[in-house]
């Protein structure tokens, strides 16, 4: 045989992983988001538990970018450059009707001031605006739409697992599981101040109450997250601002100092359950989902799409 015919181990290797990946590309999608996040994330929960020392707060940035990282390998393996341009084009896709921007910039702090009216006391805690509220929240809103999670989930949760659970699960089981994914893809976070963990936590309450807790809120969320991106044509953009919405007013908990927000997310999670029900109640579960084929796309890789 001459040399030139003999296939080289390396490219066969590359390319049977790729045709597995092709294959399973939802399980390919998850895992490679799991353990990117979930090893970039060891050296800040080292650190808080003092066997590391030094601040590695960057690396808790970096971690969030697992789904991001994790739908670009997998957009390109599927669906090569074609996909990749629809994909960069959805993380811009700015033009969606006004009613979405009033519902997600006011309407997401309203479902949660109305969730904290329902616990007596809890409004009763607020301490006031200081001065500088309105710039400190603008520039804590930025940096958090950047950094503090949105923009480096949402490609992925949204921008690739969506599209695919949808059509092959049906929208509502779809979209649970992926809430149940996505809650467990934060489990780390239960070892550091993330989620109340670290040092002196008691991991057994946070893993027993507020994780279940936590996975309500989520489900909620994700309820909320598809109705939203069915109906703005599977605008990522538009999943990220509201991603940063919901993070956003978590850093204004901070002008209350009822208890209860700082030991659970039991009142934040009751603000989004609600609307979540009234959301699969008034569209019977559909949460605005119509199956378009995209040419861009395989005949078992469907985009979500929705009329506005």
């Amino acid at each position: 045989m001459n040399t030139s015919e003999k296939s080289n181990p390396s490219t066969t290797g590359s390319k049977g992983l790729q045709q597995v990946m092709r294959a399973h590309p939802l399980f390919s999608f998850f895992f490679m988001a799991y353990a990117f996040s979930w090893i970039m994330v060891i050296p800040y929960i080292l650190s808080q538990w003092g066997i590391l020392h030094g601040d590695f707060r960057i690396a808790f940035v970096i971690k969030s970018f697992g789904p991001f990282l994790a739908a670009y390998i997998m957009i390109g393996i599927t669906e090569g450059k074609a996909g990749l341009l629809r994909f960069r084009r959805s993380l811009s896709q700015t033009r969606v009707g006004w009613q979405w921007y009033v519902f997600i910039l006011l309407g997401i702090p309203a479902l949660f001031l109305l969730g904290m009216a329902l616990f007596p006391g809890v409004l009763a805690s607020f301490q006031g605006f200081p001065a500088n509220f309105p710039i400190v929240y603008l520039v804590t809103f930025v940096l958090i739409f950047f950094g503090g999670g949105p923009l480096g989930e949402e490609p992925g949760w949204r921008g690739f697992a969506l599209p695919r659970l949808q059509p092959r699960f049906g929208t509502l089981r779809g979209t649970l599981l992926l809430g149940v994914l996505w809650t467990f893809w934060h489990l780390p976070d239960y070892l550091n101040d993330a989620q109340r963990g670290g040092p002196g936590a008691n991991l057994v309450s946070l893993l027993t109450i507020n994780l279940p807790i936590f996975l309500l809120m989520v489900m909620g969320m994700a309820v909320i997250f598809t109705w939203v991106f069915n109906h703005t044509r599977g605008s990522v953009f538009i999943a990220i601002l509201l991603h940063t919405s919901i993070n956003g007013f978590g850093t204004a908990l901070a002008l209350f100092n009822a208890p209860i927000l700082a030991s659970s997310d039991l009142v934040m999670c009751i603000a989004v359950v609600v609307p979540a029900l009234l959301i699969l109640i008034l569209t019977r579960g559909r949460l605005g989902y119509r199956p378009v084929q995209e040419p861009s796309l395989k005949p078992r890789e469907v985009e979500a799409q929705a009329s506005l």
